[in-house]
């Protein structure tokens, strides 16, 4: 038997394939294809960043994994395949982000807007204030109530004819008011 034993091709072959990709491999990869794996991810989303972050991913898994390649030469499919499926994650998270966002408020007044409408109310109550107790009953029973004529005159006790005569008489009373609070 000879001592010194030369190993046979497919046992060289063998011993490369278990070892996977090399660093050197990465690196080289890395430093001719770094653009191109981020313009495909630049094509699937949207902002530079984001891309810059599924490359670098990719490249760090790929790293991790590199012992599991069998064909070095495939490296660089094997990454091109992380960005796209990074690139896909991301979407998704982003999406599903969007679903549970909360919902917009249906058309909110502003500042400026409240502000005005909460003088404007209290401007009219002023003004309500101002008028004989009939007339500001028959309005709030008839406007705030949302009360029916027939309705106001039982509850003050008094005709139909009256609550539609206190009912003009106080809105044009309100009317006058409301005009000479806003001079």
């Amino acid at each position: 038997m000879d001592p010194v034993r030369r190993p046979v091709e497919s046992e060289v072959t063998a011993a490369a394939e278990t070892a996977g990709a090399s660093v050197d491999l990465l690196t080289d990869t890395y430093q001719a294809h770094y653009r191109s794996l981020l313009r495909l991810a630049a094509l699937l989303l949207d902002d530079q960043s984001s891309c810059e972050d599924v490359v670098q991913e990719a490249f760090i898994r790929v790293h991790a994994a590199r012992r599991r390649v069998r064909e070095p030469e495939k490296i660089l499919a094997y990454l091109r395949q992380t960005v796209v499926n990074l690139s896909r994650s991301t979407l998704r998270r982003r999406i599903l982000g969007l679903r549970l966002l909360p919902k917009p408020m249906p058309d909110m007044a502003s500042a400026e807007e409240g502000a005005y409408d909460a003088l404007e109310r209290d401007q009219l109550k002023t003004a309500l204030r101002s008028l004989q107790r009939r007339q500001r009953e028959v309005l709030v029973l008839r406007y705030y109530a949302d009360l029916t004529e027939a309705q106001v005159a039982e509850l003050l006790g008094v005709s139909v004819g009256a609550v539609k005569a206190y009912g003009s008489r106080g809105l044009a009373a309100l009317r006058v008011l409301m005009e000479n609070g806003n001079d």
